[in-house]
């Protein structure tokens, strides 16, 4: 409750509504990773903003749950570049695994497909908790999986050992300032061709 009081301060009086994301994403996280009915209907009381504009809130974003997730909840992007790259195969063993969506295992994992993650360049991305884990092989993912079913703690960020989204290719050459005035002096315009005739 302090940290919802302290998260109202932030806006100015009569538009407490503008704090629900930050309190709905609060709630979230001291219920366990998901939203209840109770707890949709407490924070529409707190903000003093009718249930259903909480309710639309909460559906809207794939941030929240309104169904128990697991202990460590996947979220796998299946949007265009991640599939493209190989997220249908993670789906397929997340269902191997852990078995169908939105149901929480034995050992208490889940998963849920979401639309993009926003970490194209990077994938097939999926985000576990508050982390995310790029550039996903399925050896990788059964690693991950196998590693929290054991305890251990697992390393986020690329699994290609790339830096944030750098270049995947370590040929690459990296240009100084003069060289790319060099190439920019010599290259051709377009359009400036007949003018300069």
């Amino acid at each position: 409750m302090l940290l919802a009081k302290a998260e109202l301060k932030k806006y100015p009086k009569g538009r407490e509504g503008s704090a629900i994301i930050s309190i709905l994403w609060i709630a979230q996280k001291q219920n366990k990773g998901w939203l209840s009915p109770d707890i949709i209907d407490y924070i529409a009381k707190f903000l003093d903003l009718p249930q259903i504009r909480v309710m639309e809130i909460a559906t809207f974003y794939s941030m929240f749950n309104l169904n128990p997730v697991g202990t460590h909840h996947f979220q796998i992007c299946g949007t265009t570049p991640c599939m493209l790259s190989g997220s249908e195969n993670l789906k397929s063993l997340l269902r191997e695994e852990i078995g169908e969506q939105s149901l929480v295992s034995k050992d208490n994992l889940s998963w849920v497909e979401v639309e993009c993650l926003g970490a194209c360049c990077n994938a097939p991305v999926i985000q576990i908790n508050d982390d995310y884990y790029e550039d996903l092989a399925v050896t990788d993912l059964k690693n991950i999986i196998d590693d929290l079913r054991s305890g251990k703690e697992i390393k986020p960020g690329s699994y290609k050992d790339r830096l944030a989204s750098a270049p995947d290719n370590k040929n690459m050459k990296i240009l100084t300032e003069d060289e790319i005035e060099e190439i920019a002096k010599n290259r051709n315009k377009p359009g400036l061709e007949a003018k300069n005739a």
